[in-house]
């Protein structure tokens, strides 16, 4: 009878161990391709009407890391990430050049490092400053 306790005590410890192995590795391990689709810190939907031949485009723009449906996505992320505070609105109180470089309008909405964005630029006047500091995004 002794030997049958020392048998089951020896049984519930190794199934315990076995429970503890179990349950240690049942979490998934993060994947390296999840790890390298990580979300974007910006995205942005730009839309630009007004150009030259009349057509507007459109497309989504993705950075950290570059992506999205621009026709180049890593230079304009380049432009877009080097530029010091590439949204905020031009300053009021300032006098505007009246100068139109171009007749062409960009809207763009979406998220820059966590930050809610809706903004319009015009290619010249007040805005004239903003579209030069990230046209290359527009293009």
């Amino acid at each position: 009878m002794l030997r049958a306790r020392g048998s089951a005590r020896y049984f519930l410890i190794a199934a315990f161990c076995v429970a503890a192995a179990t349950a240690c590795g049942s979490a998934a391990a993060p994947s390296s391709a999840a790890q390298g689709s990580a979300a974007p810190k910006v995205s942005l939907d730009i839309k630009v009407s007004g150009g030259k031949g009349g057509a507007a485009k459109h497309w989504t723009l993705q950075c950290d890391p570059a992506g999205g449906t621009h026709p180049d996505a890593a230079a304009a992320c380049a432009t877009l990430l080097k530029a010091k505070s590439p949204f905020a609105p031009a300053p009021k109180g300032v006098e505007c050049p009246m100068i139109m470089v171009g007749s062409e309008t960009a809207t763009v909405t979406g998220t820059y490092f966590g930050k809610h964005i809706d903004t319009k630029f015009t290619e010249g006047g007040c805005d004239l400053a903003r579209w030069a500091k990230i046209g290359q995004i527009f293009n």
